[in-house]
């Protein structure tokens, strides 16, 4: 029986490394390892949207999950059929009101997780300051390339980058205008905005 852990890890990396270890285990039991209830909680709810059954073990200040896999097909088939096209629109170059720096790294997070889902956005809009994210030397750019080298269309506004004197400097993605974007926001079968 696999045993994953996940102890020291920020999150969202316990659900993103119990979603790897479930999607690579047919079936069967897993036991995965974490050292808060903010992580036990998300895991726990993670793996029953999966499907799963989940038994929770207190050992210290460790809780082990000892979570059951039973493969559905019919479920899994459903659940793909359910969404069609997903388009995440992001206005802020931070995510959430409050601290820039935990703004910042949660903006970060968020995309960088969004590599990790099986089911990618069609499209990322970025308007606003979220048209900071495309431009050199931003902490994100990286994340960015790899999500539009694996298929996601990033837009970004092109009165936003005029706004902050950016056009020159965006290095991923296109230029797009108002019609195109409240057009692509309409015809999403799932609107995304963190």
């Amino acid at each position: 029986m696999p045993v994953i852990d996940c102890r020291g890890l920020a999150c969202p990396q316990p659900v993103v490394t119990t979603k790897k270890a479930l999607d690579q285990q047919k079936e069967g039991e897993m036991i995965v390892i974490v050292d808060n209830s903010s992580s036990c909680n998300n895991v726990e709810r993670f793996a029953q949207s999966q499907g799963c059954s989940v038994k929770i073990e207190n050992k210290g200040q460790d809780f082990y999950l000892h979570i059951q896999k039973v493969v559905d097909e019919a479920s899994i088939a459903k659940q793909e059929e359910k969404v069609k096209k997903v388009v995440v629109y992001i206005n802020s170059d931070l995510l959430g009101a409050g601290d820039e720096a935990l703004g910042s790294f949660l903006m970060k997070a968020f995309l960088k997780t969004l590599l990790d889902l099986d089911k990618k956005p069609d499209r990322l809009i970025l308007i606003n300051s979220g048209v900071l994210l495309a431009i050199e030397d931003s902490k994100v750019l990286d994340t960015l390339k790899t999500l539009s080298e694996n298929g996601v269309e990033i837009v970004s506004c092109g009165t936003c980058l005029d706004f902050y004197k950016q056009k020159e400097k965006m290095r991923v993605g296109t230029i797009s205008n108002m019609y195109d974007i409240i057009q692509s926001m309409m015809e999403a079968d799932r609107l995304i905005r963190p």
